[in-house]
């Protein structure tokens, strides 16, 4: 049996720079508060937790005085940066450069709708194609005050008053299948009013995607592990399924299940953006052995 870990896989530089200004300062001072899941991975947030790296709510945020948190890469609100400053906690920013771009055009979108506004012209509608309640979703948000109106998909096109004046942006790790018809159903139905749509998707993750579904053609059974919050990992996941419907999702090695691989000759690891390298060799070594 030939067992494969795709080389595509794995932490994108957002999450790989996170994890590594984390380490660094636990190798410092051996405690370090996080605002949420450091990356969307229970063994990874597991292994960190070892080195002193502690989990906190945005309640627990406001709570705390004169400490680091790292802001992981999903990025936050201003919110949480007032929060940070009123309680004197030392901020160490892991926002992935690509969503901190984003969180800056839409910003500057707001703001330049409410200057239009102060001087007689009509604000536009921000609109945000992205999971509700995901964490860099809200942070998208809170550029807008809240204002802005997140869709998830075609039929959260209905909630949006589309005779004002639209501007469509995307969470970043959103497929870009899923905008582009969320782009054309919103041009078919809009009859007045401009329409504004920017493509602000990841390409490391969006391009990813296609080479994935390639990787698992070509192996007769494919393991994809990712942890159950992940919704990268689900949307990835049900890509190599639509391709390889021997496809099977497992957050940890001891999911695995010895029939899936029984009488394959060729088995393709994957895993999401979220899912740490030595997950995948833990997998991989736990097929080898079974099979052996």
């Amino acid at each position: 049996m030939t067992v494969e870990i795709d080389s595509n896989s794995g932490f994108c530089f957002g999450v790989v720079t996170a994890i590594r200004k984390a380490e660094e300062e636990l190798d410092k001072s051996g405690q370090l508060y996080c605002l949420g899941d450091i990356v969307h991975n229970a063994g990874e947030v597991e292994r960190l937790c070892g080195k002193g790296l502690v989990t906190i709510t945005h309640q627990e945020l406001g709570d705390l005085r004169d400490v680091k948190v790292l802001l992981r890469a999903h990025g936050e609100p201003p919110q949480t940066y007032a929060t940070a400053r009123s309680n004197h906690i030392d901020i160490i920013d892991a926002t992935c450069p690509v969503v901190l771009q984003l969180q800056r055009r839409i910003k500057k979108a707001y703001d330049d709708g409410i200057e239009a506004e102060n001087n007689g012209g009509s604000k536009p509608l921000i609109v945000i194609y992205g999971k509700n309640g995901h964490a860099e979703v809200n942070g998208l948000v809170g550029q807008t005050n809240g204002e802005a109106v997140v869709i998830q998909d075609l039929e959260g096109i209905s909630s949006l008053d589309l005779s004002r004046d639209i501007m469509l942006y995307s969470q970043t790790t959103k497929s870009l299948e899923g905008f582009r018809q969320v782009v054309e159903e919103i041009k078919r139905r809009k009859t007045s009013g401009k329409f504004e749509y920017f493509d602000t998707i990841c390409r490391q993750v969006a391009n990813r995607m296609e080479k994935m579904r390639e990787f698992a053609r070509t192996h007769e059974v494919v393991v994809f592990v990712s942890g159950a919050k992940s919704s990268n990992g689900k949307v990835l996941f049900e890509k190599c399924r639509e391709v390889n419907p021997r496809t099977y999702l497992i957050s940890s090695e001891s999911e695995l299940d010895p029939s899936w691989t029984s009488c394959a000759e060729t088995v393709g690891i994957c895993g999401a953006t979220s899912t740490p390298l030595w997950l995948m060799e833990k997998v991989a070594d736990k097929i080898r052995n079974t099979n052996a």
